[in-house]
């Protein structure tokens, strides 16, 4: 009775898998921070993405990270068809071919040697306008290679209009953009930063939102949608299910929300030391962003999950 009452479900078509991809591995390596997450190499994504597909998830989303001798100041990697996310995308893309949503992130600091997201100025600043020359080359790059979805997790201002006239103007008419319209300076990125082998020393705070605001969320909405978005994304989850709830109640547009590494990582410790019950603790965190609007969400638990819902729910 329960269940044919329940209001919110959860099913593996609403999970988008984040995955790591490193250049110069020999074996997928353990992110300690992240238990059970691991940085890929090109032959293990390609094992794990089929296993993920399988289960049924609705996307994959790519993250890459070059070798430390490959950063440099503009992040050239991003945009090389030999970069270790284009390869990716490429293999995945021959694999899969439509048989999933093929996402990637579009943006530039795995591949900066200062770890920002743009482009930074002899005064230690990051560049908004240079930084959106950058992200049109790398969402090129990304559309040439096979992905289906982009998404610039940047937080510049004009991203979305840039990449969109960039990718008409060469052709990729088709390929969808999930806009991170709300993305918050949060503490909760810490895990990621070493899934990344993230170089920045400092914050991010110049670019991304202050965790304090809640109105210029729907501000940013506004100009995303106006810019092209087919997607609109708020993260993190968890802490921001009422930016959640305000976005998925004003936009047209379906809505996602990443439940980031620190809130993934904050349930895994809990649960190893036996204080929560996993299984319970990961469905119920779940639960709640799709109760607060989300019509997909980003998980490191996606295929896992997908395992678990999979015939429990309408597909």
């Amino acid at each position: 009775m329960r269940r044919l009452v329940a209001q919110t479900d959860l099913a593996p078509r609403h999970l988008v898998l984040p995955m790591f991809v490193a250049d110069g591995l020999d074996e997928p390596k353990p992110i300690a921070s992240m238990p059970g997450v691991v940085q890929h190499t090109l032959d293990s994504l390609r094992t794990a993405a089929e296993e993920a597909v399988a289960a049924g998830v609705g996307g994959l989303m790519l993250f890459g990270v070059p070798r430390a001798q490959d950063k440099d100041a503009l992040g050239s990697g991003a945009d090389s068809a030999d970069g270790i996310l284009n390869r990716a995308l490429a293999a995945l893309r021959a694999d899969f071919g439509d048989d999933t949503v093929l996402m990637a992130d579009t943006c530039l600091d795995e591949f900066t040697d200062h770890g920002h997201c743009g482009v930074v100025d002899d005064q230690g600043r990051v560049d908004n306008d240079a930084t959106l020359s950058r992200y049109q080359a790398m969402a090129v790059a990304q559309a040439r290679a096979g992905a289906h979805m982009l998404g610039p997790s940047g937080m510049m201002d004009g991203q979305i209009a840039a990449i969109r006239a960039a990718l008409d103007e060469a052709g990729h008419t088709d390929t969808a953009l999930l806009a991170y319209t709300a993305k918050y300076a949060s503490a909760f990125y810490g895990p990621f930063r070493d899934a990344v082998d993230s170089s920045l020393d400092g914050d991010r705070r110049t670019y991304q939102q202050d965790p304090a605001n809640r109105a210029e969320a729907l501000r940013e909405l506004e100009l995303d949608l106006a810019e092209g978005a087919d997607l609109v994304m708020v993260k993190p989850a968890m802490g921001y299910l009422d930016i959640l709830a305000d976005v998925a109640a004003h936009s047209p547009a379906p809505v996602a929300a990443y439940q980031v590494s620190g809130e993934y990582s904050m349930i895994s410790a809990a649960a190893e030391r036996g204080w929560i019950d996993r299984r319970s603790a990961v469905l119920e965190s779940l639960t709640s962003i799709r109760r607060a609007g989300a019509s997909i969400v980003l998980t490191y638990w996606a295929a896992e999950v997908a395992g678990w819902v999979s015939g429990s729910a309408g597909q």
